[in-house]
């Protein structure tokens, strides 16, 4: 199944630098633009990248999930994923777009407790093979866009998909810019 080649990764996180450092339609307001370095990773971990076979929902529902900015979206719970991380079990549920299209994948885990990473969660695109295998490779594991500033609307991770495991791999939490600093802490909303 294929997915970025693990020789990819530093190109596609160069790139990821590049755009929220000089793209116009980057998460960062100018002035966070003008102080971007660059992003905050974990070192790749191989061991987080699982190709698993979704186990569908008997019933998909359209349920609403919470936005960062007090709204909701609607998307279609559509498959459970079950896989293991440095041994131990860890399962999510996999959305989809409320026409049951585009893969939706976000989730919160242990690292996030820890403030290693954005406390509302991240997000990770997943892959879908021919034969209906899913590839969940954490190493782009990424922030939401209102990881970066208020601006944003975002989808809030729901409680299935809070992990009591630690996914060590992707994006961690952004590292505050100059501009940022005077918003204080993380909205209660995005801390839970």
């Amino acid at each position: 199944m294929a997915d970025h080649d693990d020789g990819e990764l530093a190109g596609f996180r160069q790139a990821k630098d590049a755009f929220f450092r000089d793209g116009h339609d980057s998460p960062l307001t100018a002035d966070q633009q003008r102080a971007f370095a660059d992003l905050p990773y974990f070192n790749e971990n191989p061991s987080l990248r699982v190709v698993v076979e979704p186990v569908p929902f008997d019933q998909p529902e359209d349920v609403e999930l919470d936005l960062s900015t007090g709204e909701a979206a609607v998307y279609r719970r559509w498959a459970r994923v079950r896989f293991e991380v440095e041994g131990a079990p860890a399962e999510l549920t996999v959305f989809r777009d409320a026409d049951g299209g585009e893969i939706f994948l976000p989730f919160k885990d242990a690292t996030a407790a820890a403030g290693e990473t954005y406390g509302a969660g991240r997000y990770l695109d997943v892959h879908e093979a021919s034969d209906g295998r899913l590839l969940l490779n954490f190493n782009y594991a990424y922030n939401p866009y209102c990881a970066y500033n208020e601006r944003w609307s975002c989808p809030l991770t729901p409680a299935e998909n809070v992990l009591t495991v630690s996914i060590g791999a992707g994006e961690k939490r952004p590292i505050p810019q100059a501009a940022d600093r005077r918003r204080g802490p993380l909205p209660a909303r995005l801390r839970a």
